[in-house]
């Protein structure tokens, strides 16, 4: 089991918890309460620094339910956080753009992350052929 060093810059939100057995994805929450205007762009505070196992990074994306219940969409779909972002101000953000006018209040969970392996080191190897069937190069079925 790894462990992580974690930072709070707040104690008005709830600390991180991982639930065994439900999900390995592990909820963040607005560290400040953020009012957005239909077309506004924001980097919302998580309130959380981390300094990650050597050799992994954290990926973030939006919960479920967080474009249902926010009308926000994260900009860069999924944030990675590599393990050089570790810093006593390296404070996690979830950078926004709000489709409506909305309110997430200090401790909303909006994202979740999990923690990968990075990727091995690979080598590409140049070639005429992959020597494999044709798909059709859409997708599983070739079907166009």
């Amino acid at each position: 089991m790894e462990t992580i060093k974690i930072k709070y810059f707040t104690e008005d939100i709830e600390e991180l918890a991982y639930i065994d057995g439900k999900s390995d994805w592990i909820d963040l929450r607005a560290s400040e309460t953020v009012e957005l205007k239909e077309g506004d762009f924001k980097l919302i505070p998580l309130g959380v620094a981390m300094e990650l196992p050597k050799g992994y990074e954290a990926h973030v994306v939006p919960r479920s339910s967080t474009f249902q219940n926010y009308g926000i969409l994260q900009v860069n779909s999924c944030g990675i956080i590599d393990g050089s972002y570790c810093g006593d101000q390296d404070m996690w953000r979830m950078p926004v753009y709000a489709t409506r006018d909305t309110v997430i209040q200090k401790n909303d969970r909006i994202c979740q992350f999990r923690i990968i392996e990075n990727q091995p080191h690979i080598v590409f190897s140049k070639t005429d052929s992959l020597e494999n069937k044709n798909r059709g190069g859409f997708g599983t079925t070739g079907v166009r």
